[in-house]
């Protein structure tokens, strides 16, 4: 059975290795660098209050996935960046489902009016999730150069609360 709980510090670890695989996979995400447990337990404490993080774990408590909203520099303050990872060969098993219900309630609760969606053109489950969860394309970003300079479209996707 698939649980989702807000993500706290001892789930960092556990979360970067989740993380680290797609990282390595190099196939949907725009990070490149591999990061680690205190890089993501860094990220979840720099919350000013305007970020939300789930976790999506099994009965064990093994974690399948986690999606986390923040502020973003280049977005209006009214609306949050999203991000979404679940642990490849997971994916199909509601887990992101799941996650988008906690993510979405916890957005109205912030504050905000709308989600952002950056999402790889090339990343075909990415845009079929966030299309699925009721995100509409507004906007794209030609030739996107990532920090290990290959470069790749970007569709903007959003969704209004």
């Amino acid at each position: 059975m698939i649980h989702v709980r807000p993500a706290i510090g001892l789930d960092a670890s556990s979360m970067a290795r989740l993380l680290n695989e797609i990282i390595a996979d190099g196939a949907t995400t725009a990070l490149t660098s591999a990061v680690s447990g205190n890089d993501l337990a860094e990220w979840m404490s720099a919350n000013d209050g305007r970020a939300a993080w789930h976790v999506a774990v099994n009965d064990g408590e093994q974690v399948l996935g986690f999606q986390w909203i923040e502020a973003a520099d280049y977005l209006p303050p009214e609306a949050a960046e999203i991000a979404t990872f679940v642990q490849i060969g997971q994916t199909g098993l509601g887990i992101g489902s799941r996650l988008f219900e906690a993510t979405r309630a916890a957005a109205k609760t912030i504050g905000y009016k709308w989600i952002n969606a950056n999402i790889r053109a090339d990343n075909e489950g990415g845009l079929i999730y966030y299309q699925s969860r009721g995100f509409q394309d507004y906007g794209r970003i030609d030739n996107y150069e990532m920090a290990n300079g290959h470069t790749v479209d970007k569709i903007l996707k959003r969704y209004d609360l």
